[in-house]
């Protein structure tokens, strides 16, 4: 629910109320705004390189949590702007990175140095006294599951199941958020307690797989507590 609109820095108590037409309107003008620039710029691009230059791409990556936790109209601004793209302009079409490599296949090789939105823009934050602690294993969880992939080739039943559910716990105990929230001291022991739960039920999975066989009534309390990434196919981490 979304009770107060951004009045300025003022106390709660003196901002104005939402108000969802005029949000909406606004998210649309901005949608409008931000297409018709595009649409300029690629228009500008193609006529640099009118002399057998590649097909312009413009590239719009963003953090996917500004639309809605930090954006509220975020994705209402998405909804608009992908259905203006469709019906009203015809300089540019919407398309993945590997849409357009798919069309065209030769392309300048670059090498992107390694950076981030984090201070400083670069892995501090990711990577400090506080929190280094967690990577020793997390590689060494990412070798086992490769390990695992390379045993079993085409896997079936519960062995399957529990070799998914071993890429997606390895998934999951990657994730960047625990770095983050132990290096900035903000709720430090859940961070560190879901590190460990996923590394440790990685760990039971590894063992049991190598083993004498998986526990199928554990197996399935694990799927129903953490069962994002449905479709995941543990042979992704499989050596080419």
């Amino acid at each position: 629910m979304k009770y107060f609109r951004i009045t300025g820095k003022v106390e709660l108590g003196a901002k104005q109320p939402y108000d969802p037409a005029a949000a909406r309107a606004r998210a649309e003008l901005h949608a409008g705004n931000f297409l018709f620039n595009r649409a300029k710029q690629i228009e500008y691009l193609r006529e640099a390189f009118a002399q057998g230059g590649p097909v312009p791409i413009v590239i719009s990556s963003y953090d996917a949590e500004l639309y809605g936790h930090w954006w509220y109209e975020g994705p209402m601004f998405l909804d608009f702007l992908i259905r203006k793209a469709a019906r009203d302009q015809d300089v540019l079409k919407l398309e993945s990175p590997v849409d357009y490599l798919s069309e065209y296949p030769e392309q300048q090789l670059s090498q992107p140095p390694l950076s981030s939105w984090g201070a400083g823009g670069y892995a501090a934050v990711w990577l400090d006294e506080v929190n280094d602690w967690i990577y020793r294993y997390l590689h060494k969880a990412s070798e086992r599951m490769i390990e695992l992939a390379r045993i079993h080739h085409d896997a079936s039943g519960v062995t399957r199941r529990a070799l998914n559910q071993a890429a997606r716990e390895l998934l999951l105990a990657q994730s960047s958020d625990w770095a983050f929230i132990i290096k900035t001291g903000t709720m430090v022991d859940y961070a560190v307690r879901r590190t460990r739960e996923h590394l440790l039920r990685f760990t039971r999975l590894y063992e049991q797989v190598k083993g004498n066989g998986v526990d199928e009534q554990w197996l399935s309390s694990v799927e129903s507590r953490d069962n994002l990434f449905p479709e995941i196919d543990y042979r992704v981490y499989r050596p080419n």
